[in-house]
């Protein structure tokens, strides 16, 4: 079915029950590939940097080791993926990713690992959703 899709990942997201998903996204397709896309943001790398001496380079290298388990299902299920990260300020970051590429679908996880937070759509979620004029699935 697609063959480039865009994965924005976030940390403070649950991404359980994405795989399955994007498995039948791809419909299991050798040629599809999946761009997991992580934004980390300017004040998170001047943190890193300050008080860490992480620099960017660092800080991917910890950021690939914690989406392991993640990447780990998308191993067990067949599918490619790269990995791509970027600093800056998320929306914007997503968005000029999102223009500057020609992705067929942008997958959104929406189910938050925070329960008690009132709004539906995440900030994000919702200003890609309405900004973009690729198609956005977001997962539950």
């Amino acid at each position: 079915m697609y063959k480039n899709i865009l994965l924005p990942y976030d940390f403070g997201n649950s991404f359980s029950n994405v795989p399955e998903q994007l498995a039948k996204l791809t419909d299991n397709d050798e040629d599809a590939t999946i761009t997991i896309f992580n934004v980390i943001s300017e004040g998170d790398q001047a943190n890193n940097v300050k008080y860490h001496g992480k620099h960017f380079e660092d800080v991917t290298k910890d950021k690939i080791e914690d989406l392991k388990p993640f990447t780990d299902q998308l191993d067990e299920l067949g599918l490619n993926y790269t990995t791509l990260f970027r600093t800056g300020r998320i929306v914007n970051e997503l968005l000029k990713e999102i223009n500057e590429n020609d992705y067929e679908v942008v997958v959104m996880s929406n189910k938050r690992s925070k329960r008690d937070i009132k709004h539906v759509l995440g900030h994000v979620t919702h200003k890609i959703a309405k900004r973009v004029n690729t198609p956005v699935l977001i997962i539950k």
